[in-house]
């Protein structure tokens, strides 16, 4: 059972435990910090499940779930400190498929995790395609593999992420701040100058001409994007 899960903990120690309990268990993980990043990532990457915390900056959990369910039937799993009756109540009545009050032991967690999985049945096998593609990319988020044109692309933790926000939304533009967060599982200690450098190194493994890129543009003013459709 392999799974892509979306992690969304304010708690950045909490967070790197759950992340890293994850890839032990083989699934693949992306971490965000606030409800609003949850929402985003959600749509644009369409996890298998959603770690959610309630407790978040911007949007609360309560508020995250709500949208998912209005939107999506992306499974939930709500964490939370608050383990008032009412809380625990409006969480499954939003649609939470479980919940688990803090503090919980990693062992029992990724056991609930693996039991909301089988019973939604998002990573038994049936998945059609794990791969998404644009603009001649393939990311693989399962083998955590890239390729370009064919050709495989070695990608360190955080390019990968960037990459992979990227190729889910070809041609959408993505501020510092947006591909910053995407990195916030995997390079904590990263800034918005860093998202800069994290791009000119994908420029040398993806670009014919790293110098004048045909993929991966700069959008004068407000950031990135990918050009190029899917496929």
């Amino acid at each position: 059972m392999c799974a892509h899960v979306l992690v969304a903990e304010d708690d950045e120690m909490q967070a790197e435990l759950i992340r890293r309990s994850l890839l032990s268990e083989g699934h693949t993980a992306t971490v965000v910090h606030d409800g609003s990043a949850a929402l985003d990532a959600a749509r644009r990457l369409r996890p298998d499940l959603v770690v959610l915390d309630l407790m978040l900056p911007v949007i609360d959990g309560f508020g995250v779930c709500r949208v998912l369910r209005r939107d999506d039937d992306i499974p939930v799993l709500m964490l939370t400190a608050r383990s008032a009756e009412d809380d625990v109540l409006l969480g499954l009545e939003l649609g939470a498929d479980d919940y688990m009050t803090k503090p919980y032991s990693p062992r029992e967690l990724m056991a609930r995790i693996r039991t909301v999985l089988r019973r939604s049945g998002r990573a038994d096998g049936r998945r059609e395609d794990p791969v998404i593609r644009a603009a001649g990319i393939a990311v693989d988020a399962e083998r955590h593999e890239v390729r370009c044109d064919g050709a495989a692309v070695e990608c360190t933790p955080a390019e990968f992420e960037i990459l992979l926000a990227m190729v889910a939304e070809p041609e959408r533009v993505f501020s510092r701040r947006q591909l910053l967060e995407c990195t916030r599982g995997t390079d904590r200690a990263s800034t918005e100058r860093a998202v800069d450098v994290h791009i000119m190194n994908l420029r040398r493994k993806i670009e014919a001409d790293p110098r004048s890129p045909a993929r991966l543009l700069t959008v004068f003013g407000v950031g990135y994007k990918l050009s190029g459709g899917r496929g």
